[in-house]
């Protein structure tokens, strides 16, 4: 049961946080990837900070804001490909 809370969750964060870094995300499956692998960095990071979320809310703010520097930091590498070509 909670894997099926761990892929709605991140749907929920990869599509939101796809619209808050100027796009309309990647498709159902990539924001999938992208709130879930976002989870994981927002998890970690506020680990390093001391932040505890707790229940849904708590997991999907993590999750979005994860997704949301998960997002920043593959565009800092687009933006580099394309001032190098």
């Amino acid at each position: 049961m909670y894997f099926l809370w761990y892929i709605i969750i991140g749907i929920i964060a990869g599509f939101i946080a796809g619209k808050l870094m100027r796009g309309g995300g990647f498709g159902l499956f990539i924001n999938l990837l992208v709130g879930i692998v976002g989870g994981v960095l927002g998890g970690w990071m506020f680990g390093l900070l001391g932040i505890a979320t707790t229940g849904l809310l708590g997991s999907l703010f993590t999750s979005i804001v994860g997704a949301v520097v998960l997002l920043w930091i593959v565009s800092l590498f687009n933006n580099k490909k394309k001032i190098e070509q």
